[in-house]
């Protein structure tokens, strides 16, 4: 009788325990600064940041590495990248709201909205429409050489060039991406608004987002207290300083800086359909829209780069979608 009663002692002290543990919240991020800090080291990155957004909240906000490699200066939530072509969904969205607002149209001839704007040949001036420009579908390869090697401080400049770029296909038969035609929505949201690209940014999206460390212009980062320097990988293991490039001209494609603080409000907009903190930022007929699969980008067998996407397609962001995927 001994043992059952000894038995029963030790459940009797062992079941606090065992409630305690069954109730203690498990973390979903544990290991993950070592994860990312092996990342960092086995890309022999220079630094970055992550956050994690869990519907209206962010969960979850940390650096890695360094913003100044030579000045051992750590990368902060608050420390400004250069996004790049992220900079596209932001112009894309000022064309979404001024299409909820009637003021202009996305399946309409683009020249109806910017006269100014000239394609190769008649067909295309009177065909190519927002949406085309928006996913990348005007029959216009890059064409990148004409502002990366000549580049140019006036918009204008840049935009009279595309009269002189040759398409390689024609309107919406093929997905080719071309910066020159988000330079020319934040022209068209220029011309409808009568206010520069970059106060329509501020104004419309930042502000309201309360996205107070991103700026517009590499001037500007260069001002801030926790800009990140670029840095390059030579001989796949040293890090290498390189200058910033200046991309004014054609910012509608690639000019903002932000931090992933600041990137934690745009996409919580757009996990809550384009509300942030209850208020409508973007319009959900066009969130829903614009996060649709728009254009087919490729097709066939999957590339060694993505074995696991098949038929990627374009959304209105200029975004690549996975439009299916293997489940084994």
């Amino acid at each position: 009788m001994k043992y059952p009663i000894l038995l029963w002692v030790l459940l009797g002290l062992l079941s606090p325990a065992i409630a305690q543990r069954s109730h203690h919240p498990i973390d979903p991020f544990a290991g993950l600064d070592t994860l990312f800090a092996r990342v960092l080291q086995d890309w022999h990155a220079a630094g970055f940041a992550v956050a994690v957004v869990e519907k209206k909240k962010v969960v979850y906000s940390r650096g890695f590495g360094y913003r100044d490699v030579e000045n051992r200066q750590p990368v902060t939530p608050h420390t400004l990248f250069a996004i790049g072509s992220c900079t596209k969904a932001f112009t894309a969205a000022l064309i979404g709201q001024l299409d909820r607002q009637g003021r202009l149209d996305i399946d309409k001839p683009v020249r109806d909205y910017l006269p100014e704007l000239k394609f190769y040949n008649e067909t295309m001036n009177s065909t190519i429409t927002l949406r085309d420009m928006m996913c990348h579908r005007t029959g216009l390869p890059r064409h990148d050489y004409a502002w990366y090697l000549f580049n140019s401080g006036s918009r204008d400049s840049l935009i009279h060039r595309i009269q002189y770029q040759e398409p390689t296909a024609g309107v919406r038969e093929k997905w080719q991406y071309n910066n020159f035609m988000f330079l020319a929505q934040g022209m068209v949201v220029q011309k409808l608004t009568d206010s520069s690209w970059e106060s329509n940014i501020a104004e419309r999206l930042f502000k309201p987002l309360g996205m107070s460390e991103s700026d517009l212009s590499v001037a500007d980062l260069q001002k801030a207290p926790e800009a990140a320097i670029g840095y390059e990988l030579k001989k796949d293991s040293v890090v290498q300083r390189v200058d910033y490039h200046v991309v004014e001209a054609i910012a509608p494609a690639g000019a903002i800086n932000s931090s992933v603080n600041d990137m934690s409000a745009w996409v919580m907009t757009w996990v809550n359909g384009g509300k942030y903190q209850d208020r409508e930022i973007l319009p959900a007929s066009y969130v829903n829209e614009a996060i649709s699969a728009q254009m087919v980008s490729g097709g066939g067998v999957p590339s060694k780069e993505a074995p696991d996407i098949f038929f990627p397609a374009m959304d209105l962001d200029g975004r690549l979608l996975p439009i299916a995927v293997t489940t084994g």
